[in-house]
């Protein structure tokens, strides 16, 4: 079986873009998802989203792909995907020069999100709507070689797999592509996690590894009010022990790359999470 496992840098906010490929390699890692986004020089303590110092600048993109294809080559790790925050409303000339920037790093994938839902907009016309926006991405998708991503993500308009693929079935697989992320689906979306890898089929493409659990917030009209929460991976409500067989009945060939938003240090992150994985696939 052997899963391939990376690290999407949001999750390592104090590690420069320098430095992310040789302490990856030196954990056991195989990959390294990079969060493209504008990167700041934090004013405190960098976290995940704010002075995030493990962030190829998205305005100087191809020479940081440049600058990180080489420092991945040296310590032979791969580059499974790029995430920045993009949707095809960012303009065709951001998107095809992420795209650019993925291919300089012989990577294959790169995230292009779908929008939020929040009942402002009838689902069905926000959907339709992004459907045809998305047809940019795909002609980007098709004329570079690189596939475009849409995550399973709680409160947009794919939080599921079901929703995910009730989107892409409108694009050809070569070019567009879902990343099911079960750490959101138990936030919102879950589904038996065999039905879901099954239906994806060959639109399944990448996996993100996280956990999350709800926990009680307090009271509101004499009911219990519940809060979603990111954990440790092993405290979760996700069994990552079944998604895993799911994966491996599928005959899953991709990457799972951890993307972990809990309140561990990264050290302790990188080294127990990929240990945990391991652990599991011995067993299944």
């Amino acid at each position: 079986m052997g899963f391939r496992y990376s690290v999407f840098t949001v999750m390592i906010p104090e590690y420069r873009v320098e430095e992310v490929p040789k302490v990856l390699s030196r954990y056991g890692y195989e990959g390294v998802e990079w969060r493209v986004a504008e990167r700041r020089e934090p004013a405190g303590k960098p976290n995940y989203w704010v002075g995030n110092r493990a962030t190829l600048d998205e305005e100087n993109i191809l020479d940081e792909a440049r600058v990180a294809a080489r420092l991945c080559r040296d310590v032979g790790l791969e580059v499974p995907a790029l995430a920045p925050y993009l949707s095809p409303g960012s303009g065709e000339a951001r998107i095809r020069r992420v795209m650019e920037a993925a291919r300089i790093m012989d990577c294959g994938q790169v995230r292009i999100s779908v929008p939020r839902y929040d009942g402002s907009v009838d689902y069905r016309k926000l959907f339709e709507k992004t459907v045809e926006d998305y047809r940019l991405v795909e002609r980007i998708s098709r004329e570079t070689g690189v596939k475009a991503l849409v995550e399973i993500h709680m409160g947009c308009i794919c939080p599921s797999a079901s929703a995910a693929y009730r989107f892409v079935s409108n694009f050809d697989p070569d070019n567009v592509g879902v990343i099911l992320d079960p750490g959101n689906m138990v936030v919102e979306g879950f589904e038996n996690w065999n039905l879901g890898v099954e239906l994806l089929g060959e639109y399944l493409a990448h996996v993100h590894v996280k956990n999350a659990l709800w926990r009680e917030a307090g009271e509101r009209h004499g009911a219990r009010v519940w809060k979603a929460e990111m954990c440790p991976l092993r405290e979760g409500l996700v069994s990552w022990e079944e998604v895993l067989k799911a994966l491996n009945k599928v005959g899953y060939k991709g990457w799972l790359s951890f993307e972990d938003f809990s309140d561990q240090p990264s050290d302790v992150k990188l080294r127990d999470n990929l240990a945990f994985m391991r652990s599991l696939e011995a067993v299944i």
